[in-house]
């Protein structure tokens, strides 16, 4: 019996040895695996790095501070992987824009001269034709013939026209005639003595003192 046991537990210690070792393996090919695997798939072609060129200049030629990029060339499988719709980074150039100052023009009005156009204006004026004024010419007075009948002689001219107005209104055919410095007033004409005394008549009736005229 107790080489039996003996030989037992030498099997169980065998079996619990290897299986130790096979755990410490399985750990050992685990972490190994972890830490290679990220440094296959990182094995692609290495990021193109960019180099700064900084340049001091000399305290008394110094200027404004402008930095310089210089980008590597990129090669074909670069390029080819890049997107088209990637920007383009180009080196910044020491060059700096002139500064062009640009001076406001000023515009000069010639002088404007007035005295053309005085004389062109006098010239108008002479050459205009100058317009003759005619002297109005007065009807020449009616000649009166046959009878008429006179109302009035007035030394005044305004109390001989409203006569006259006032016996136009009423219907005869009345009018004003110069005489030396009287102004008479008659109705006329008429062709017979009897016409011209029936009118004289009604104008008696205005308290008037007319007179038939015979102007034959």
């Amino acid at each position: 019996m107790t080489m039996a046991k003996q030989i037992i537990t030498d099997e169980e210690s065998k079996l619990k040895r290897q299986a130790r070792r096979r755990l410490i393996g399985a750990i050992s090919l685990t972490i190994l695996v972890v830490l290679l695997l990220p440094m296959v798939l990182d094995s692609g072609p290495p990021a193109p790095t960019q180099d700064i060129e900084l340049q001091i200049p000399d305290k008394d030629k110094a200027g404004e501070f402008v930095p310089k990029m210089v980008l590597p060339p990129l090669n074909a499988n670069d390029a080819a992987s890049q997107p088209a719709s990637a920007p383009v980074i180009a080196p910044l150039l020491d060059t700096k824009p002139a500064v062009v100052a640009v001076q406001p023009k000023t515009e000069i009005n010639p002088a404007v001269d007035t005295k053309p156009k005085a004389e062109q204006k006098a010239r108008q004026l002479e050459t205009k034709p100058k317009v003759e004024v005619k002297p109005t010419v007065k009807p020449a007075p009616k000649s009166h013939t046959g009878f008429v009948v006179q109302v009035g002689a007035f030394a005044n001219a305004d109390a001989a026209k409203k006569l006259q107005e006032k016996l136009h209104s009423q219907g005869y055919p009345s009018y004003t005639e110069k005489s030396g410095d009287k102004i008479r007033v008659r109705v006329g004409d008429y062709a017979t003595h009897a016409e011209a005394d029936k009118v004289r008549h009604k104008l008696e009736m205005q308290d008037l003192q007319p007179d038939v005229v015979n102007l034959n």
